[in-house]
């Protein structure tokens, strides 16, 4: 019953929240935030309970959790975790505490509501990583849209935050119409969507590429693949801060989080079919992506681009289809959910300052804002994948895990990591050396104490991942084997 509750109540927490939020006059945000931080802050230490009480050794779910929805149709409720889970429940409650305190003083209009929506948005993830029934996996993986395209649509920071967060919205819910279309197909084939029971079903092999199919759309876009990757950088870009760092460090995992718990073990011949084609687009993402990446004048978008680069990488490990490429391409997902995180609150920073985030008005800032220099440093060097960090481990074990696949797949996505290199380097060149342009900024202010503590917090976690990477494979590696084992069942069967 204990182990039952810490999940369960991390669950609820952040709607606790919500309700709580919702008592309190619209005129009392000094109040309204520090609720939020403190209903965050909870449902975190829960996380890390959570973690603490998990058994590496046992390879199904643990703290599950079912309650009866609709028991006439053969549809429950049922949460668990498994390792692969763990760390993205771990991640989205460590990042909405982060983001609380990214927006502590610069959203002020409607700040309630900015908040609720994202209580609001913690709530929602959590049930995409931990429940396990695949019709609610579908109605939370879609409820995600909602918050976050408020969050762009009235918290935005330009003109174009309208159009973009209705890009975002229509593209991503659009991609999921025939993901739907393809679980009402299972239902009515297995009469139920429950997780557990679909992993021990037999589809024949033209059924599992028709499905395959069904599924892979919708995740690709939420990835985003090339060359559903349009709506991203224009999210990014129009989205508040705080927004940014939850698209980029949570929301993009989802689709390859679904590719793992979904389309490997259910479909695994038509996963092995279409492997070519994941790797022939993935390339191209890590590649084409990267070269976009050196071409953008706006500074966010310049890590967007770099986000969907990375992600193609993502995708590579994945679709290997061994140890190696799967741990490494979880590892590379809770990397990139911090490194990302990082570099687009340094770029909110310069932005909550000198209201611009077009490249060409920067320069020489190392001068005047050395504190910000060096976390800027450290970032953009995680993002390359330097040893000693959390993205080196990750994109290692991906390569490891592609070169038993294919040697020319291994030299082709070494590019992206020259390209990686390339535009991280030129980005912090041009932004902390040269000649400070006193023309554009007369004052100057370097990192407040709030966001040294965060910086440094990510800072602590990424050469953490990067130095003892067992603490988190540990963990990872069980459930790993086991949706290999899974798949290779459900190939043989098949």
């Amino acid at each position: 019953m204990e182990n039952l509750n810490i999940l369960l109540f991390i669950s609820i927490t952040p709607l606790f929240g919500v309700l709580l939020l919702l008592l309190i006059p619209e005129k009392y945000n000094f109040y309204c935030r520090n609720l939020a931080l403190l209903i965050s802050c909870l449902a975190f230490f829960l996380s890390l309970l959570l973690w603490l009480k998990f058994d590496s050794g046992y390879s199904s779910f643990q703290f599950l959790y079912t309650l009866d929805w609709l028991p006439l149709f053969n549809l429950y409720y049922t949460m668990g975790i498994d390792g692969i889970s763990l760390f993205f429940v771990v991640l989205t409650t460590f990042l909405t505490v982060l983001c609380i305190l990214v927006s502590w003083d610069s959203i002020i209009y409607r700040m309630k509501d900015f908040l609720i929506c994202f209580l609001l948005l913690e709530f929602l993830l959590i049930q995409v990583f931990s429940v396990l029934d695949l019709l609610l996996f579908y109605i939370f993986f879609e409820s995600v849209l909602m918050p976050m395209f408020f969050i762009v649509g009235i918290w935005g920071s330009r003109e174009r935050k309208i159009r973009a967060a209705y890009q975002f919205f229509l593209y991503t819910l659009i991609g999921s119409i025939l993901m739907l279309l393809g679980i009402l197909v299972i239902y009515f084939q297995a009469g139920t969507t429950d997780l557990q029971i679909l992993w021990n079903l037999e589809f024949s092999e033209k059924k599992q590429i028709v499905l395959w199919l069904s599924f892979f759309f919708s995740f690709a876009v939420k990835i985003p693949m090339m060359p559903f990757h349009i709506w991203l950088p224009e999210a990014h870009a129009e989205a508040p801060t705080a927004g940014s760092v939850i698209l980029a460090g949570i929301l993009l995992k989802m689709g390859a989080y679904g590719f793992l718990r979904f389309s490997l073990p259910m479909f695994p011949l038509a996963t092995i079919f279409f492997t070519p084609f994941v790797f022939v687009l993935s390339l191209i993402a890590a590649i084409y992506a990267s070269l976009t990446t050196l071409r953008q004048i706006d500074l966010k978008k310049i890590i967007a681009y770099s986000s969907v680069s990375h992600m193609g990488f993502v995708t590579i490990g994945i679709f290997t289809l061994n140890i190696q490429g799967l741990e490494g391409s979880i590892f590379l997902m809770l990397s990139h959910g911090l490194v990302s995180s990082a570099l687009f609150f340094c770029i909110g920073i310069l932005y909550d300052r000198y209201h611009t985030r077009i490249i060409k008005y920067y320069s020489g800032f190392v001068k005047v804002m050395p504190v910000f220099a060096i976390f800027f440093l450290f970032f953009s060097f995680a993002n390359i994948g330097f040893p000693g960090t959390s993205s080196f481990v990750g994109e290692l074990l991906v390569l490891l895990g592609a070169f038993q696949s294919s040697v020319i797949l291994v030299i082709l996505i070494s590019f992206s990591v020259v390209l990686s290199a390339a535009y991280s380097i030129w980005m912090f060149n041009r932004i902390m050396f040269g000649t400070l342009k006193l023309k554009y900024f007369s004052t100057f202010q370097d990192v407040s104490r709030r966001e040294f503590i965060i910086l440094f917090l990510i800072v602590l976690l990424v050469l953490w991942m990067g130095i003892y990477p067992e603490s988190f494979l540990n963990e990872i590696h069980t459930s790993t084997l086991n949706l290999l084992e899974q798949a290779t069942y459900s190939q043989n069967k098949s």
